[in-house]
């Protein structure tokens, strides 16, 4: 009968974990709470436009560092629509690139693919904030299953943008990306 409770107890809490998660946690953002926020609203076609640097960690499910990156970008823009290349280098050595191909509406809504997102995947601009939902295959040698995608970007009153990201399966949470984004000085 202990047993039993133990049990009862244990999905219990985790099923609280889980609303809670759902209910305030980072997957209940929405882009409508960033609307009336202070300071300068995101514009993507002037914060992401021309060369860009990242550098940013990955997070695996228990929560520590399992990848540290740089990134170089390029985003070039014509009138609402934007090709945004992509270059990584992984302190592992390894080299990634990808070029997601963006669409900006009047409305501050975002549509956007790649090669590596299964369909389409959709934003709002909002405030200071820019999210974005999307189905992320991952490269076969790392398994190739897709991940539900929710990424994040704040702009911060300097003009750095930070990003944060979220990759799930299940509903549970796999990875966690945090980078920062700002314009690649010319020298």
């Amino acid at each position: 009968m202990a047993a039993v409770w133990l049990l009862t107890g244990a999905g219990v809490a985790l099923a609280l974990v889980w609303l809670r998660d759902r209910l305030a946690g980072f997957p209940a953002q929405r882009p409508a709470d960033y609307a009336d926020a202070p300071g300068e609203s995101i514009d993507i076609r002037r914060h992401l436009n021309g060369a860009l640097e990242a550098e940013g960690v990955i997070y695996g499910p228990t929560g520590r560092v399992t990848s540290r990156f740089k990134g170089d970008f390029v985003a070039t823009w014509e009138g609402n629509t934007c090709v945004l290349h992509e270059r990584y280098l992984y302190a592992s050595g390894v080299e990634e690139e990808r070029a997601w191909h963006l669409t900006l509406g009047n409305d501050g809504r975002i549509r956007a693919t790649a090669a590596d997102v299964v369909g389409e995947g959709s934003g709002q601009q909002s405030g200071p904030s820019v999210q974005m939902r999307y189905r992320l295959r991952l490269p076969e040698d790392k398994g190739g299953i897709v991940l539900n995608a929710t990424d994040w970007m704040y702009l911060t009153p300097d003009g750095t943008i930070v990003n944060r990201s979220q990759f799930r399966k299940l509903g549970l949470k796999v990875a966690e990306l945090v980078a920062v984004m700002r314009r690649k000085e010319v020298v």
